[in-house]
């Protein structure tokens, strides 16, 4: 399948030329070979690329926040000026952030689709989630660097690789904005050998050239017409032309040895980690009982849609108790339904309540069981204790709590605890990765920061309050 071969512009130092470099990085390679596709777009808060590329002054709902939703990327695509096609920006990328939550989503979005060339980033002065993701993604990054600060914070961006565990190969520094004028005494005569050598010194690498500072090339975003022109049209003969040929032949040749390689990377990843979570999941299938931990009965899959799913701490129990069961067990077992004549609209809000909540259950001594509701974070929302023999809860008159006690604790056993959540949903949803993952979570937080009260008094039995 075409995957694109990704190019991210970035420099955690503003000013240093990172939007001149992606769009006229573009524009050069389309027309270094005009059967290339070159798609360019900005995760920085500024409409450079649209003044520059846009052929059509409508608006358009779609940019490139909605790279991180559900919506095709090729829907996003826009033909634009000079035969480069771009993704519309954004004026306000933040309130898309939270769909943005790490920094591997672009690349899986990129690796998935059916879309060959080479695809231009141009981000902003920051390491945010945009820029996190369009460094995780690309092939080859180009740092533009054009004094000693902005070389001091390209470790940064090396530090980023190093902490995902990807090589720091694709990174490489440019010295931009040079000001081909000063001379040097010694053996570093100009501002690009010095920035160079600097550069080599920390263990980087750079790009073969450079690319001068030209007030001609600096006017290009300002005339009558409100438009940014580009250096091949408007800046022939300027030095900067010659340079952004070069730069743009390097690159190129670069995509015609190495291609996509990054894409295919994160498309082994995501196949490789998308089998582990299924070996997990089918794992924990194994582990289940195939019977209701409380009454015994076969589950078949319209019971286990709003079953209750239990595992005790060390695992030894996995399995499912039917929700009819489970609430008996609370009303009759637990909390002396008949003795203590419950309404029906109380049943109700436990029931409506149950949905939203975790509950954990120990036992005690002295034939004592702890029952809490927890929140959805694992925070202790109520508690309440049940006195087993002074309630008379025999096995003849209670099986539900009987059986349920008898798979998951021994005897006088107060080191195991059990957890219930409410499988809403499909069958074994609550075993898929994510909301398993939330279950564990809670049960982690419940075990090490749930410290069992002391016995609560008798009144608490003729008084309860509902977990």
């Amino acid at each position: 399948m075409p995957r694109p071969y990704v190019i991210t512009i970035s420099s955690e130092k503003g000013g240093v030329g990172k939007t001149t470099l992606a769009t006229n990085l573009a524009v050069y390679l389309k027309a270094l070979c005009e059967d290339l596709p070159v798609t360019l777009l900005s995760f920085d808060n500024h409409f450079t690329v649209d003044r520059m590329f846009r052929l059509s002054a409508d608006q358009t709902e779609s940019h490139v926040g909605h790279l991180f939703s559900e919506e095709n990327i090729l829907t996003l695509i826009r033909q634009g000026e000079y035969g480069v096609q771009i993704i519309p920006s954004c004026h306000n990328l933040n309130s898309f952030k939270p769909q943005a939550p790490n920094d591997e989503q672009l690349a899986e979005v990129l690796s998935k689709v059916n879309h060959d060339g080479i695809i231009i980033i141009d981000t902003c002065p920051i390491l945010d989630p945009y820029t996190r993701n369009a460094l995780y993604a690309a092939d080859r990054v180009i740092v533009p660097i054009k004094d000693a600060p902005s070389l001091a914070n390209c470790q940064h961006l090396a530090d980023f690789f190093t902490d995902h565990g990807i090589s720091r190969s694709p990174l490489r520094l440019l010295p931009c904005l040079i000001d081909s004028r000063i001379r040097y005494s010694g053996p570093f005569r100009n501002s690009y050998q010095l920035l160079k050598a600097y550069a080599i010194n920390r263990g980087y690498r750079c790009l073969e050239g450079f690319i001068a500072k030209s007030p001609k090339v600096e006017s290009l975003a300002t005339n009558p017409e409100g438009k940014v022109y580009s250096v091949l049209t408007h800046g022939r003969s300027t030095e900067v032309h010659l340079q952004f040929s070069h730069i743009a032949r390097q690159i190129y040749l670069e995509y015609l040895e190495k291609g996509p390689h990054r894409m295919s990377e994160v498309s082994e990843e995501q196949r490789s980690r998308t089998q582990k979570l299924a070996n997990r999941e089918q794992e924990r299938h194994q582990r289940l009982l195939d019977h209701c931990l409380c009454c015994g009965q076969q589950l078949d899959q319209s019971l286990l849609q709003k079953a209750f799913y239990a595992e005790t701490s060390g695992r030894e129990l996995c399995g499912f108790i039917e929700e009819n069961c489970f609430y008996q067990m609370i009303f009759s077992d637990l909390y002396g339904e008949q003795k203590l004549g419950l309404s029906t609209a109380t049943r109700e809000l436990f029931r409506e309540s149950a949905q939203r909540s975790y509950f954990l259950m120990q036992r005690q001594e002295n034939s004592k069981i702890m029952l809490v509701r927890l929140d959805e974070n694992g925070e202790t929302l109520s508690q309440r204790t049940s006195d087993i023999k002074s309630r008379g809860l025999l096995r003849r008159s209670t099986p539900f709590l009987h059986n349920l006690l008898e798979h998951s604790f021994a005897e006088n056993d107060q080191k195991n605890l059990l957890l219930l959540r409410q499988n809403t949903g499909v069958n074994g949803r609550i075993l898929t990765e994510a909301p398993y993952a939330r279950f564990q979570t809670v049960f982690s937080r419940a075990r090490l920061d749930y410290e069992p009260s002391e016995d609560i008094a008798d009144s608490t039995l003729n008084n309860p309050v509902f977990p």
